[in-house]
């Protein structure tokens, strides 16, 4: 049994109160004995544009971990990614964009700081400052993952990842988050070879450096993006939202992910269609990908690049990432949903567990 906890969110509930749902569920996921005092701490947000959340991670949600981490006795804690090709692009030579500007533009910059976290972005520290961290046996990737060095510094690392949905990928959960650690070469590989994109997104996951180090997922998800996605889309907001965590990643994705599905159930028909829900074309599926491949790389290796063959998902057992993470990380994990507070209701526990329960 692996335990995934939620704590409930009232709609137009004031920032207060969500701050404390993320502490009540993060607490209630961990006891945090990992965390000696003055250890240091990553925290990874879901940062691929400068847009507000659900589009990126909540910035109450970071700004409560940064306070609880800071109560529970961690010495620096810094939070830090590199957004998506659409917006930055780091080169041998150089970058351009900044994940920096998209960051303040979103809010995330602000609570953190005032918070007490540092704030880190791996497009500045230049080429150079990634290290290469090789995938499990039988990965689908060819070469090792360039990932930033200031891996190798910190002690611990929480992901906050978001709720939603990806036209390439098909959601963006926290497992997908991971590609945001990646150099450009190593996106370059993940958007070439995308006919196993699925797999090598759980295997992204499986390299020491997270495994050895990421302690607790933890996702504020009382807005749901529900089409399109990454940058924009439909939101959804449940009058009760939720805050999702875990200590497993896996864990906490098969909950994300039926939590979507729920979410897209409240979505009107009409935001369903194809040119607001692309991800149910094939061919704009594959111009997409081929588009990031060009910005990735060039022209070239845009024309070279695999048929990208979505993965079309009714229920989240026909999940190819989760499908394969659960190959890498022990097999599919039974899942135990407890409340950390009195907002979620009988039939919503019953109902996800339902949904993330194999063969119900």
């Amino acid at each position: 049994m692996i335990k995934v906890v939620l704590a409930g969110v009232e709609k137009g509930s004031s920032e207060g109160l969500v701050r404390q749902a993320v502490r009540d569920a993060a607490e209630a996921a961990t006891d945090f004995s990992w965390l000696s005092k003055g250890d240091s701490v990553f925290i990874k947000p879901a940062l691929n544009s400068g847009n507000n959340y659900p589009a990126t991670t909540s910035p109450v949600g970071i700004k409560s971990m940064v306070e609880l981490l800071r109560d529970r006795g961690a010495g620096r804690i810094v939070l830090g990614d590199m957004s998506g090709i659409e917006h930055v692009k780091l080169r041998p030579d150089g970058f351009s964009g900044s994940t920096r500007s998209l960051m303040e533009k979103c809010g995330m910059s602000k609570v953190a700081l005032e918070a007490g976290a540092e704030l880190h972005f791996f497009e500045e520290f230049g080429w150079g400052a990634f290290y290469e961290d090789l995938p499990p046996g039988g990965s689908h990737w060819k070469k090792g993952l360039m990932l930033p060095i200031i891996l190798r510094e910190m002690d611990h690392i929480v992901l906050m990842p978001r709720c939603g949905r990806h036209t390439l990928a098909g959601s963006t959960l926290g497992l997908k988050a991971a590609v945001g650690y990646w150099r450009t070469d190593t996106r370059l590989e993940y958007h070439k070879d995308s006919e196993t994109l699925y797999e090598k997104t759980a295997e992204g996951n499986a390299v020491d450096s997270l495994v050895t180090k990421q302690r607790l997922v933890v996702s504020v998800a009382n807005k749901i993006l529900t089409t399109f996605g990454p940058d924009r889309g439909y939101v959804v907001e449940p009058d009760t939202g939720l805050v999702i965590a875990s200590q497993s990643v896996v864990a906490h994705d098969m909950v994300s992910l039926a939590w979507l599905a729920m979410g897209r159930l409240e979505t009107p028909k009409w935001e369903l269609v194809w040119f607001n829900d692309p991800d149910k074309s094939q061919f704009i599926v594959n111009m997409a990908n081929r588009w990031i491949v060009s910005r990735l790389g060039n022209i070239i290796d845009a024309f070279q690049a695999d048929t990208l063959i979505k993965n079309d998902v009714k229920t989240i057992w026909e999940d190819r990432t989760l499908n394969r993470a659960y190959q890498l990380f022990g097999g599919r994990p039974t899942i135990d949903i407890e409340a950390a507070n009195d907002l979620i209701s009988a039939e919503m526990k019953m109902r996800l567990t339902d949904m993330t329960t194999f063969g119900s």
